[in-house]
């Protein structure tokens, strides 16, 4: 008996929280979608290396102040700059990574 009620009581707490995550957020209603087509385009597509491009990284500051993201370090870097650091510590948090999407952006940090 004690069984059966503590099943039911999971049943309706997971009924609640199903229902809750159904409810939209009046925060992002009016936001455009994500999206790695067109003109105003804030992310790169699988084959040009993932990521967000500049324009998506100046959207999300703009929305976010005080946000330090920054867009992804391509170029050659002096050892030991900045730059370097940089690529260096995404390249070790990302090492896990399998997917088609992390794998294109690892390539476009050059890790």
């Amino acid at each position: 008996m004690i069984h059966q009620k503590n099943a039911e009581n999971n049943m309706t707490w997971l009924k609640r929280i199903k229902e809750s995550s159904l409810i939209e957020s009046p925060l992002h209603k009016n936001e455009p979608r994500k999206t790695t087509k067109g003109k105003g385009r804030n992310f790169r597509t699988t084959k040009e290396g993932a990521g967000m491009t500049e324009k998506g990284v100046k959207e999300y500051r703009k929305k976010n102040p005080g946000s330090k993201l920054k867009t992804a370090v391509t170029g050659k870097v002096k050892p030991g700059s900045k730059d370097a650091k940089r690529r260096k510590s995404f390249c070790a948090r990302s090492k896990g990574w399998t997917g088609e999407r992390g794998k294109a952006a690892r390539r476009r940090w050059k890790c």
